[in-house]
């Protein structure tokens, strides 16, 4: 307990607070705390794993171990920060649109529930069937928490702090308002129902009306880019072997009387390669975002895409470059 504690010193109180709350908002039931601490752990473990790694391999050689070492840790601790920050994230995306899906049955429910004569709060624990998920986790909190003696309204508005919806957060105000003022809850909850529904109609529809950019964009930087990248690369090594042939069967006295002067080309293919693929890689984790800000307005939404588009972009780039080499390299003496 006492490494953990430690652990979660070391997080600045800023974040620890923004993590815990998406925690609390989040599908992942386990102790907000043990769960920053352990996210620090490991953290620290991965950076001077890859701390090691960049001194044994000397992987930054024009820097001394000192230097090298840190950066290592540096990219293995923010490295393992940032996924496990991805992951709550997911999770809390996860829970909001399960809940945002489940609110206008739960909603049509409840209001059954009260034309049939049940009082609000046992019409609110019999709306909370299984098959609303999330929703139905809070709906029954909320008719404990009521049964024991609490407001309704106020037990209401704490669903809002275990869920970052704005659909929730509207729907839950309306409510309590509507306790509050006496009004005619049933009538209101069929009308929030329909509006809601309603809503998720249209957005369906905006979603399906933008798939056409976002095919466009997986082609692009799936199919395309690798193609245009594994024929740029065989025409560098083509050009490169031509060019050093060239260079070298040239006799000295016309190498010197010629106007233009040929000579072995210093281009490395690897670097081709190489630069190829980081730049695939980069345009499959910028694209994968992109394709989610287009279809949902949530780029968590886009991180789905991105090992999709970076096994399809890697996988016909290394295709078409064994294409390319067993079809024409022979032919050109590649």
């Amino acid at each position: 307990m006492a490494i953990y504690s430690l652990m979660l010193r070391i997080m600045p109180k800023g974040i620890r607070t923004r993590l815990k709350t998406m925690l609390v908002c989040s599908t992942i039931k386990v102790n907000p705390e043990k769960f920053i601490s352990f996210m620090m752990l490991m953290g620290l473990l991965a950076g001077i794993l890859v701390a090691e790694v960049f001194i044994y391999f000397e992987l930054i050689k024009s820097v001394d171990e000192l230097v090298g070492g840190l950066a290592g840790f540096a990219c293995g601790f923010m490295v393992v920060q940032g996924v496990f920050y991805v992951l709550i994230k997911m999770s809390e995306e996860s829970k909001t649109k399960k809940a945002e899906e489940a609110l206008p049955d739960a909603l049509q429910l409840m209001s059954s529930n009260i034309r049939a004569g049940l009082t609000t709060d046992k019409a609110l624990i019999l709306a909370g069937r299984p098959e609303f998920g999330p929703l139905a986790e809070e709906i029954k909190r909320v008719g404990r928490e009521t049964m024991m003696g609490r407001e309704l309204s106020s037990a209401l508005m704490d669903i809002t702090k275990r869920n970052r919806s704005d659909h929730l957060t509207r729907t839950m105000e309306l409510i309590a308002s509507s306790i509050k003022s006496g009004g005619e809850l049933a009538d209101l909850l069929d009308q929030t129902a329909s509006d809601l529904r309603d809503q998720q109609l249209i957005q369906k529809e905006i979603s399906a009306g933008v798939l056409m950019y976002v095919i466009f964009i997986f082609i692009a930087i799936g199919v395309g880019a690798p193609a245009l990248f594994a024929v740029s690369s065989f025409l560098v090594k083509l050009l490169v072997s031509n060019i050093n042939t060239i260079s070298a069967q040239m006799p000295a006295e016309m190498a010197a009387q010629a106007t233009i002067s040929i000579t072995e080309v210093g281009v490395d293919p690897e670097f081709i390669n190489m630069y190829s693929l980081i730049a695939l890689s980069v345009s499959s984790v910028f694209g994968g975002i992109i394709m989610g800000l287009i279809r949902t307005g949530k780029t968590t939404d886009g991180i789905t895409y991105i090992p999709i588009l970076l096994l399809v972009s890697l996988g016909i780039f290394f295709i078409g470059n064994y294409a390319m080499d067993s079809i024409f390299g022979g032919m050109m003496g590649v």
